[in-house]
């Protein structure tokens, strides 16, 4: 059986390890709520996961995974981007949007 070789670029940047990368929160429910809803993201402000907890347990996740408040910049690229998938210009939705 031949022997196989795993390909690797000696001039590639080395990756970070998963605890060095920037964990960002985005909160989308009212402060007070019984739960709280919000955007998680690694790395990557623009990919993210929608997760909800209740208050103590999310407290306790930022602090465990050290999270960062995504800065009104982040947010509004990651709404602009969101808006450009729902409705941009050769979509369906978009056509509907301007009906009157």
């Amino acid at each position: 059986m031949p022997e196989l070789k795993l390909h690797s670029n000696p001039d590639a940047r080395p990756r970070q390890s998963f605890d060095e990368l920037t964990k960002y929160i985005r909160v989308r429910s009212e402060e007070g709520s019984r739960f709280v809803e919000f955007d998680f993201a690694i790395g990557d402000p623009s990919l993210f996961v929608e997760l909800v907890m209740p208050p103590e347990a999310f407290k306790h996740f930022c602090e465990l995974n050290r999270v960062v408040h995504m800065t009104p910049e982040q947010m509004a690229a990651v709404d602009d981007e969101l808006e450009k998938w729902r409705y941009g210009e050769d979509t369906l939705m978009s056509r509907n949007q301007n009906r009157t």
